[in-house]
């Protein structure tokens, strides 16, 4: 009953954070600026994977599209965006794809589900359905702090001028995501620890016996009662 509702914790859990890793990615502001101007007008220039766009106060907006790697551009495409930032969006899709197949592993292995196999089979998919969430935890920490660590460089480097940015929001629901994976995941890991030391119980097998086996067996066991003789005065002469 305990090791069932610790993988329908982890299960939650895992689900969670692939939702914010999913949510992650789409989102706008992964690295934020504001510069104020006049009193009207102040400018927040923002940023994704995708996309830097500003907004000012009066509600103008501006985007440049940050170009992709599809078949149907040119091979030199591919040098107009950083490097960094193809590596982000790299290890983005492959923590949700990844999240997405352990979902499905996770739900074969639990025990409350009706599909899988044996006890021990559903443990192994349930322990594998773990590590491909830890992995997946691991694609999106690693983009983050790599989005994160490139920010911070840039920000306190004295020898860049160009726009500085701050940490977005996005990042901070990236690495939430991320550790609610490699939490889950672990539990569903330890699953198939508690599934192999659960003790088993043996039964002897005696054989078949028939009635009258029983019956003879009981009979001997019980010691015969023989009625005490009495003698007269006159038995022994």
């Amino acid at each position: 009953m305990a090791s069932t509702s610790a993988e329908i914790i982890a299960f939650l859990l895992t689900i969670s954070g692939w939702v914010l890793v999913s949510s992650t990615l789409p989102t706008d502001y992964w690295k934020v600026s504001t510069i104020d101007g006049t009193v009207i007008t102040t400018a927040t220039y923002w940023a994704n994977l995708w996309k830097t766009c500003v907004t000012d106060s009066t509600g103008g907006r501006g985007a440049t599209a940050k170009p992709v790697a599809v078949p149907l551009l040119t091979f030199a495409l591919l040098f107009l965006t950083a490097g960094y930032i193809q590596a982000c969006r790299g290890l983005m899709i492959s923590a949700v794809c990844l999240g997405f197949f352990g979902a499905i592993f996770g739900l074969v292995g639990m025990k409350c589900t009706k599909v899988g196999g044996s006890d021990q089979t559903k443990a192994k998919i349930a322990c594998l359905a773990g590590l491909i969430f830890i992995l997946s935890g691991l694609c999106s920490m690693t983009s983050c702090s790599l989005y994160a660590n490139r920010i911070t460089s840039e920000f306190f480097d004295p020898s860049f001028v160009a726009q500085k940015y701050e940490l977005g929001a996005a990042l901070f629901i990236g690495w939430a995501g991320a550790s609610l994976c490699i939490i889950g995941g672990s539990i569903f890991c330890f699953s198939i620890a508690e599934n192999s030391t659960s003790p088993r119980r043996g039964y002897a097998y005696n054989g078949a016996t028939s009635v009258m086996s029983s019956r003879t067996k009981v009979h001997n066991s019980v010691p015969e009662k023989t009625p005490p003789k009495h003698f007269d005065k006159n038995a022994y002469v």
